[in-house]
This record gives structure tokens, C-alpha cells and sequence, in this order.
């Protein structure tokens, strides 16, 4: 489930991702009652078999059966922040009633690596990354965006706005390009041509991976021309826990 919405006394309009469906809407009766036999089955991030009835407007939900609670997710506030900014991300890339069943596998990964992972950041950079390939905004990285040459082992410039990588040549000459070390983009490649597990075991700087996270977070913003609504939460609750490692005895 990716998002809710109460209606009446008891209803509640579900927002759901599905594999066959894509992204769809249902109606789920009586759910807020108290003695709702469907309540628990249907919070917010749990993976649901669901059982619809067609509705004129919208369907109806008459049986749910949770799958994977991805409990970690309301257990710690920081897990919980990775999640939501994980879900309204897909959210955002995928118009109604589309199906896309890798895009579903990669929210079902996402989900689970946002509740295990040791590096919650390079596990969204990573979801980040293949979201936009799998979306068709794979950013373009072995070669110059704007020359198409083959791209050197030195630092390059990014442009949000083509999409990809641009040379010291080219980049120099002005527009709207980013500065690219070469060990962010180097990052970029593995995570781009590597599985989760290769890069969970890597061990990046901080540094870098502050890098990327700013480079990609500019690239989504130019697509979506807008900001998420769960980034400035995301980072409230990182500035917390950064404050409390910090006076911790």
C-alpha cells in the first residue's frame, strides 16, 4: 500500500501497487471500526493478497491476507523515513493503472532493504538508481551526454537537465552542470551494473556517498520538477539520530 485516504465514518481509500494492475485505487469498508478484521492487514507498507470486487468508481476490497509486514518499518522512526521516502518516490514515477512488474520487485526489495540494511543511504541510492532506469530515466554514465565520447577516468561534470554525464570539455563551457568526482562516478557505474548484495558489501566514504546523494536527489527534482514530501521528514529524523550518536556517553 502506498498511500490512504479516510472517507466517511469508517471507510478508507487505499492507494496500491500491484504486479498485473499497477498502481490502483480501492475502497477498503469498514476498516476503521475497531473490531476490523482487515485492518492489520492493510498498513501502510505491508505486502497484501488482496481479493477486489469491481465497483462503478472504484473497486472494493473484500478479503486481504498480509504477505510481508515489513515490521522493521514501524518499529524504528529511521527505517520508517527510508520507507516512506522509498514509496512516494515510486509514487511519483508511475501513472495509474500501468502495469510493471519490475518496477513492483524493486518496491518489494526496497521495502526489505530499508528494514535490514546496515547502510540505509546507499541502499536508497541504490533503489534510487535503478527506479530511474526502470522508469526510462536511466542517467547516462560511460559516455559524454552532450559529445558522446567515451568518458576518461577523470572528474566530470553531471547535467540534470541531459540526463547524464558531461565531459571537463564540454562541461566547462557553461549550463547547468554539477561537479562529478571520479569516485562518485565510479560508484555510480557499480551501482548501475552490480547486484544490491555487491554493493551493500562495498565500503564507501562518506564523502562520496554525500556526493551522490545530492547529485541524484537534483536529478529526481529536475524530472518530477518538484521535491518530495518525505525528504524534509527523512532529514529531520537523520539529524536526530546523527545529534543523539553524537552526546551518547
Amino acid at each position: 500500500m502506498l498511500r490512504r485516504k479516510d472517507i466517511g465514518e469508517a471507510d478508507r481509500i487505499l492507494t496500491l501497487f500491484t504486479p498485473e494492475l499497477g498502481k490502483v485505487r480501492a475502497v477498503a469498508k469498514g476498516i476503521r471500526k475497531p473490531r476490523s478484521r482487515k485492518a492489520g492487514h492493510l498498513e501502510l507498507f505491508t505486502c497484501t493478497r488482496l481479493l477486489l470486487a469491481v465497483g462503478r468508481d472504484l473497486d472494493i476490497i473484500t478479503q486481504a491476507e498480509g504477505v510481508e509486514p515489513y515490521r522493521p518499518l514501524r518499529d524504528d522512526l529511521l527505517r520508517s523515513a527510508y520507507g516512506a521516502y522509498m514509496v512516494e518516490l515510486l509514487d511519483r514515477f508511475t501513472p495509474d493503472a500501468e502495469e510493471n512488474p519490475e518496477l513492483y520487485g524493486l518496491l518489494r526489495q526496497g521495502l526489505n532493504w530499508a528494514a535490514t540494511a546496515e547502510n540505509l543511504a546507499l541502499a536508497a541510492r541504490y533503489y534510487e538508481l535503478h527506479l530511474l532506469g526502470l522508469a526510462g530515466y536511466q542517467p547516462q554514465l560511460r559516455r559524454c551526454v552532450v559529445c558522446g565520447r567515451e568518458l576518461e577516468a577523470v572528474d566530470q561534470f553531471f547535467s540534470t537537465a541531459e540526463g547524464g554525464v558531461v565531459c571537463p570539455a564540454d562541461g566547462a563551457a557553461g549550463g547547468r552542470r554539477l561537479p562529478l568526482s571520479l569516485g562518485a562516478l565510479k560508484l555510480l557505474r557499480y551501482m548501475q551494473a552490480n547486484t544490491y548484495a555487491k554493493v551493500a558489501a562495498l565500503n564507501v566514504s562518506s564523502r562520496t556517498q554525500t556526493e551522490v546523494e545530492f547529485l541524484l536527489a537534483r536529478y529526481i527534482t529536475e524530472i518530477l520538477e518538484r521535491q518530495l514530501k518525505s525528504i524534509e521528514f527523512l532529514k529531520l529524523i537523520r539529524r536526530g539520530e546523527a545529534a543523539l550518536a553524537v552526546s551518547a556517553p
